[in-house]
């Protein structure tokens, strides 16, 4: 096997990894395959920068929402450094998340991407994308 088609499916495993974690709650096992100085591009909000803003942003996300992430699919550069992965999130609105509608255990389910770079093994960027008018419309009064 060549070096190039091994590096996309390091890449690949990656991110399922990445993703694995997450539907488990596992928020360490998330964490570390994040490179020190992971930049998160936020939805329609800011950049954030290294593994401690990115753990932050999972204590901010676990209080408000229960999520589970399907029909993952993940494609990856032929070198391994880019990729992006398209999901169906399905969600529990729990808690009030300010600036948002209020919560009261509204359910929905939303499509959402995301668009990573990885280098030395590791995820140093993550963007994610979803419609927030679409959340909105199924969680709002």
């Amino acid at each position: 096997m060549t070096e190039s088609p091994r590096r996309h499916d390091l890449a690949t495993e990656l991110v399922l990894s990445y993703y694995a974690a997450f539907n488990r709650g596992d928020w360490d096992g998330m964490l570390a395959t994040l490179g020190d100085e992971v930049i998160h591009d936020l939805n329609q909000g800011a950049r954030e920068t290294g593994r401690d803003a990115f753990a932050a942003f999972l204590q901010r996300m676990s209080r408000h929402y229960r999520e589970q992430l399907r029909d993952i699919v993940v494609m990856a550069s032929p070198d391994g450094t880019r990729a992006a992965a398209e999901y169906v999130v399905h969600g529990e609105y729990a808690v009030t998340d300010p600036g948002l509608p209020d919560a009261r255990g509204q359910k929905y389910v939303l499509p959402g991407g995301a668009f990573f770079e990885i280098r030395e093994g590791k995820i140093q960027r993550v963007t994610n994308y979803y419609n927030l008018d679409h959340w909105v419309a199924q969680v709002g009064d």
